[in-house]
């Protein structure tokens, strides 16, 4: 899958900080939610991807590796797609994601917005 393609998706969690506006994860969610998906914060909002009220698209990691790990090991609901945000892999994540065979993009979803993002909503 594509940034595109993601970006047609509709549900979506962002971990990380996204309740700090100055955080890459807060401007993440709240542009997220300004295109009209279906958003969720894990990490500072919520305590785990299980706890996200609705079905998953895109688990978009913006936070430690080592955090972002934990949390996807815990994690029981099913997804469709994993983007990781510069600065937020490393060796242990990505041989976890590959061994688990879950697909997984490097990308921006800041970048995916102002490209793919249509209309913003009022």
């Amino acid at each position: 899958m594509n940034i595109k393609e993601i970006m047609e998706l509709h549900n979506f969690v962002v971990l990380g900080n996204t309740v700090t506006p100055d955080r890459y994860a807060a401007m993440i969610k709240n542009g997220l939610a300004e295109h009209g998906y279906t958003v969720a914060g894990v990490g500072k909002e919520l305590a785990s991807i299980n706890e996200v009220p609705f079905d998953i698209d895109v688990i978009d990691l913006c936070i430690n590796p080592k955090e972002g790990l934990r949390l996807l090991q815990e994690n029981t609901k099913p997804f469709k797609q994993i983007v990781i945000q510069p600065g937020a892999s490393d060796e242990k994540l990505l041989d976890w994601l590959n061994g688990q065979k879950i697909p997984y993009i490097d990308g921006c979803l800041l970048t995916g917005l102002s490209i793919y993002g249509g209309t913003k909503v009022n």
